[in-house]
């Protein structure tokens, strides 16, 4: 059995596990030794290329470029080298590698092709330092991951920039930003949502984003409140998960009565305005009015992230809602679609939905669309 000696693997866990719970844990122990062998090896090739490469001083950029190096490499600069023929990459002394003509965020080229991932497994916990005090969050019916939009932040900003989202909820999106010392702006129709941010910022004793309460359409039309908070600056990135038309209005089904909950609809709020309130042709309208009111503070070449779930099929209809919405968003002119992620949420409990007579799909997926905004 490769490197684990299978006989004392089988005698450490024969007294909890049985037999096929053990053989199955050897498996994936087996698989995870390899990868790990595999990557080692990736690792010593990569060291030994990067030895070969010439090295060149720091001495040799000029005042511009050293202005761009991320604060994470300026931390040990004297243990940096400039390689390529180039001369624009910095390697760090632990292999890490930053092009300064990356204008985009302060990734090292590692991590840059790890996020382009076009499908994304996350199991999230809800407890502890890992929760990010989701007991204060919880109160709103999807609350993001921390986590999750930290990351998106990271590659679509650089240090100290900042961040939109005009559908902010409990404020997912403005707590990954002050993980990664960014700045956020975010809006929602929902004291009660806005005050459960603050509640759970105080607690985690981050950086308190600045937030505004009010319809999100009529507030990005005024112009007055986010000119005053950009001060002349403009966002880098848009990131909105907007609440789908009357999805959330609907009976709950499946999990909600397996387990005798409530199965009574569970709107975001009660407000007319509320666009999860709104039929999907109303919604529709209303949500691609906001990206175009939302576009001038958006810089050149800047990013919108958008979140979306699909419905299921139903009498003849696809209800493929992120294709339709990606059709209408790409019509806008200044603003391209780029691609998109599938998010797989493992956390999510999966039912027997259509047992046992039909095919029903378990939906565990997002899909996060990208677009970006031409010069």
């Amino acid at each position: 059995m490769d490197s684990i000696d299978k006989n004392k693997l089988n005698n450490l866990l024969d007294k909890k596990l049985s037999k096929n719970d053990i053989e199955e844990l050897s498996i994936e122990i087996i698989k995870k030794v390899k990868d790990l062998k595999k990557r080692e090896k990736n690792k010593k090739r990569k060291e030994q290329l990067d030895f070969l490469e010439k090295k060149y001083d720091l001495k040799i950029l000029n005042k511009d470029q050293i202005k761009k190096i991320p604060d994470w490499i300026k931390k040990n600069l004297n243990e940096c080298k400039v390689i390529g023929k180039s001369k624009k990459i910095i390697l760090t002394k632990d292999g890490k590698k930053f092009h300064l003509d990356n204008k985009l965020n302060d990734l090292p080229g590692n991590e840059w092709s790890y996020f382009l991932r076009s499908v994304i497994n996350t199991r999230y916990s809800t407890s502890g330092e890992d929760g990010f005090a989701h007991h204060i969050r919880k109160i709103h019916p999807s609350p993001k991951p921390p986590q999750l939009m930290r990351d998106i932040i990271k590659f679509f900003t650089k240090d100290n920039e900042h961040i939109l989202d005009y559908f902010m909820g409990v404020g997912g999106t403005l707590i990954g930003a002050s993980l990664i010392n960014r700045n956020a702006l975010g809006i929602d129709l929902s004291s009660k949502f806005i005050n459960a941010y603050k509640k759970a910022t105080k607690e985690l004793k981050l950086k308190e984003q600045t937030t505004i309460k009010g319809d999100c359409l009529e507030i990005l039309k005024s112009k007055k409140l986010i000119e005053k908070y950009l001060k002349n600056k403009k966002f880098s990135l848009i990131a909105i998960d907007p609440p789908y038309g009357d999805m959330m209005n609907r009976e709950k089904t499946g999990e909600a009565i397996k387990k005798n909950l409530s199965s009574e609809a569970t709107p975001f709020t009660k407000n007319k305005k509320d666009l999860g309130n709104m039929n999907w042709l109303e919604f529709k309208e209303n949500f691609i009015e906001t990206i175009k009111y939302s576009m001038p503070y958006l810089k050149d070449k800047g990013h919108y992230v958008v979140f979306i779930k699909d419905l299921q099929p139903k009498e003849g209809k696809t209800n493929l809602l992120h294709s339709d919405l990606i059709e209408e968003i790409n019509k806008i002119k200044g603003l391209n679609y780029i691609g998109m992620k599938i998010w797989a949420d493992e956390s999510i409990n999966l039912y027997p939905y259509g047992y046992p007579h039909s095919f029903v799909s378990n939906q565990l997926h997002q899909y996060i669309m990208f677009f970006r905004k031409k010069n």
